[in-house]
């Protein structure tokens, strides 16, 4: 399987400014910037996306590694912030939220530690992956 995306950059790189489009067209010209990845501006940013992605992938991975587990999720929420200094990434941060009938916390936190390392967003960032997951009580829900 392969995927892509295509940027188009036009002018410095202060000053110019971009769009991106994804094979889905999902993104379809979407703007980037500067000011959208250094400042607060408009449109979106490579960063922005990789956390995304981050989240994304590893929702679904620690959704399969629960079920290789014999556990369903109710639900994952999963939000990745990701650290940009001096011109690279350093880390992403995950903040996992879940509620899966009858697993216990520590039956838990395995399947997200596994999840962390085998996503294959995970395996290709050269950054620090770190993460804090709480199971959730049913009660909550």
């Amino acid at each position: 399987m392969k995927r892509t995306a295509t940027a188009v950059w036009n002018g410095s790189g202060k000053e110019g400014n971009g769009k991106l489009s994804t094979q889905s067209n999902t993104l379809k010209q979407t703007a980037y910037s500067y000011k959208s990845r250094f400042e607060e501006g408009t449109g979106t940013n490579p960063e922005e996306l990789i956390a995304a992605a981050h989240a994304g992938c590893f929702s679904m991975k620690l959704s399969f590694v629960l079920g290789a587990a014999g556990f369903t999720p109710e639900s994952i929420e999963t939000t990745s912030t990701i650290t940009l200094e001096d011109g690279a990434i350093k880390s992403s941060q995950l903040n996992v939220k879940a509620q899966v009938p009858g697993i216990s916390d520590d039956q838990f936190q395995e399947c997200a530690e596994d999840a962390k390392a085998n996503c294959p967003v995970s395996k290709v960032l050269n950054a620090q992956i770190t993460m804090n997951a709480t199971l959730e009580s049913m009660a909550n829900a």
